[in-house]
This record gives structure tokens, C-alpha cells and sequence, in this order.
């Protein structure tokens, strides 16, 4: 890491009063938008108005038929509370990543943290198991594919970019042979699985939601609160060690809550690519390198991301819809592609 990474990764961060409002402004409208758009559009005023009628005690004149009202409770404000959660999640996971890797390429898909997660989901439906398990063998198989990844890339050059980027590449590889290989043994699941690969937020409703918000919540606490210290670990592990950090526990917290992060989001939502490598990049260049201001910001902008993709991805070629992941495949892949050309050097 460069002297000039160095001392910004503890300066303080580049950010007042008006970035937070532009970034809750951005979110704002992003949901507003998501909420108010589809195949057939809905008075914006009126979504909202929908949303705060339905608060027990509330009553406001919203001016919606019955119709709207059930597409809004029902199908678009699920969905799209949903998209938030993952994208933010898939977001604070890759700053995770990076800050205690001390590499900016890392991410839960490059790192094979997904391919990982998606393997212990494939389990789930391969051998027809309780649905209820899937987030813990998500997380297990996600676990497992970044520490595999963390000894190979340190095996063969250190935390070095490139050893860590094929590592991940290798892994995520392997885990996805394994994977076809169960799917081909049980064929009446194909279509299902393929379709959660591709990254979905079709039939999502509010159980879903429900039942990824606690590991959103906990996951994204560990790392708000590790920010601080994630900020020391830019400086090396023996100048760390020296400032009272024990680094081989902050590493491992921050992993934990990265993996459980990702193999949460996984198991809602499917395989979606790049998000986690889009937005906390996009937050640092914009920043500085400070994780106590790019980890809040990576949660609000990666949950705007995620529901303007989700947007794109079923309104682009209505009446059909495009898989989430490939809407953002497409936007992060040439971004990869940019970032790996302007970085200077191995991280």
C-alpha cells in the first residue's frame, strides 16, 4: 500500500453534512421511484400514501383503487424493501472485504464468497431440505470459499491483488463444478436453481424480508462498529499490533459478519455479481479511504443501487423481465475492467 493510501486510510474522511443528505436523498428517491414504477405506473404521492395508511393509527387520503393498493402492499413495496436490504447488505459486505483485506478489488463475488453461498443453498434444493436451513448452509459454504480463498492467494503471494483475485476465481470455479455436478444428479430442480443463480427478487413478500432483516442488522452493526479499526489495519499488522489492535480478531469478526452478510443476502436473492465491488469503490473515490465514513455510505448508496437495478431489470423489456444479476453483471463488469486498469501496481 502506497504512503499517500496510507495516511488517507486514517484521515478524516471527506464528507459533511451535505454528502449524508445527498446519499438519503439519493436513497429516497430511488425508492420512491422503484415503488411508483412498473408495468403500469402509480400517482408517486399516492404510493407513499398507501404505505403511511397502512400504519396502524395513520389515515391519509391516498386516492388509490383497491388494485393499486394491493400492487403496492403486496408485490412492489415487499420487493422493493427487499432489493434495499440485499443491496445494502452485498454493499457493506464488499467494504468488509476490502478494508480487511486492504484490497479494493476484493468482493463477496470475486472472492468466491458467493459461488460458496450459493453451493450450501444448492444443497437445500437439491435434496428438497427445510427451507429454514438455507441462510446456514449459505453461510457455511460462504465461510468455507473465503477462507480457502484468504490460504491460497496468501499461499502463493501474499494479499497481493492478482493472488487474490485468481484465488477467489479458482475457488469460486470449484464451487460452481460441484454445484452442476448436483444439479445434473437432480434434474426436476434445474429450472429453480437457475433461476436463483441468475439473482431474483420475483416472488419475494414480506417473509422474506423478515426473515433476512436480522442478519442485515447484525451483520452490518459488526462492521459499522469495526469501521474505527479497519482504519488502523491500513497501516500493516505489525503497526496495528503496535496501536493495542488485536488483528487477528478484528480480522475474523469482520469476515464473520461480511460471510454472513453475503450468504444472507444468497439465499433470499440468488447469485447478484458487483455489488459489493460497485459501490464501496465508487464510495471511496468520492470520500477517501476512511471505512468509518465508506461503510455507513456503502449501506445507503448499495441499497439504492440495488433497487434502481431491480428497477431496470423488470421494466427494461416489459412485459418480460430481466434476472437482477445480469443487469448487474452488465454494469460491473466493465467497471471492474476500468478499476483494474488504473490501479497502479499490486494493493
Amino acid at each position: 500500500m502506497s504512503d499517500t493510501k496510507t495516511r488517507e486510510s486514517i484521515a478524516p474522511a471527506r464528507v459533511g453534512a451535505l454528502g449524508w443528505l445527498l446519499a438519503f436523498a439519493v436513497l429516497a428517491i430511488s425508492l420512491v421511484w422503484g415503488l411508483q414504477s412498473g408495468s403500469v405506473d402509480i400517482d408517486p404521492l399516492g404510493s407513499i400514501g398507501v404505505l403511511l395508511d397502512s400504519i396502524p393509527g395513520v389515515e391519509i387520503e391516498h386516492g388509490l383503487n383497491e388494485i393499486e393498493q394491493r400492487v403496492i402492499l403486496e408485490i412492489r413495496a415487499p420487493r422493493i424493501a427487499m432489493g434495499a436490504i440485499v443491496g445494502a447488505v452485498l454493499a457493506v459486505a464488499g467494504a468488509g472485504y476490502q478494508g480487511v483485506f486492504r484490497n479494493p478489488l476484493a468482493d463477496p463475488y470475486l472472492l468466491g464468497v458467493a459461488a460458496g453461498a450459493g453451493l450450501g443453498a444448492t444443497f437445500v434444493f437439491a435434496f428438497e431440505g427445510a427451507s429454514g436451513v438455507v441462510p446456514i448452509l449459505a453461510f457455511v459454504g460462504g465461510l468455507a470459499a473465503v477462507a480457502l480463498t484468504y490460504v491460497l492467494g496468501k499461499s502463493v503471494g501474499g494479499r497481493t491483488t492478482t493472488s487474490l483475485i485468481l484465488a477467489g476465481v479458482a475457488v469460486a470455479a470449484f464451487a460452481t463444478a460441484i454445484q452442476t455436478f448436483l444439479l445434473q444428479r437432480n434434474l426436476d430442480t434445474l429450472r429453480e436453481v437457475y433461476s436463483w443463480i441468475l439473482g431474483r427478487l420475483v416472488t419475494v413478500g414480506w417473509g422474506d424480508v423478515i426473515t433476512l432483516l436480522p442478519y442485515a442488522v447484525v451483520a452490518s452493526v459488526v462492521l459499522l462498529i469495526h469501521g474505527r479499526l479497519l482504519d488502523v489495519l491500513a497501516l500493516g499488522d505489525d503497526e496495528a499490533e503496535a496501536l493495542g489492535v488485536r488483528v487477528v480478531r478484528v480480522r475474523r469478526f469482520v469476515v464473520l459478519a461480511a460471510t454472513l452478510a453475503t450468504a444472507a443476502a444468497v439465499s433470499v436473492s440468488g447469485l447478484i455479481g458487483f455489488v459489493g465491488l460497485i459501490v464501496p469503490h465508487t464510495v471511496r473515490l468520492l470520500t477517501g479511504w476512511s471505512y468509518r465514513v465508506i461503510i455507513p455510505l456503502s449501506i445507503i448508496y448499495g441499497a439504492s443501487f440495488l433497487v434502481v437495478a431491480d428497477l431496470i431489470a423488470r421494466t427494461a423489456a416489459a412485459p418480460a423481465e430481466i434476472p437482477i444479476g445480469v443487469v448487474t453483471a452488465f454494469l460491473g463488469a466493465p467497471f471492474f475492467v476500468l478499476v483494474l486498469r488504473t490501479m497502479r501496481g499490486p494493493q
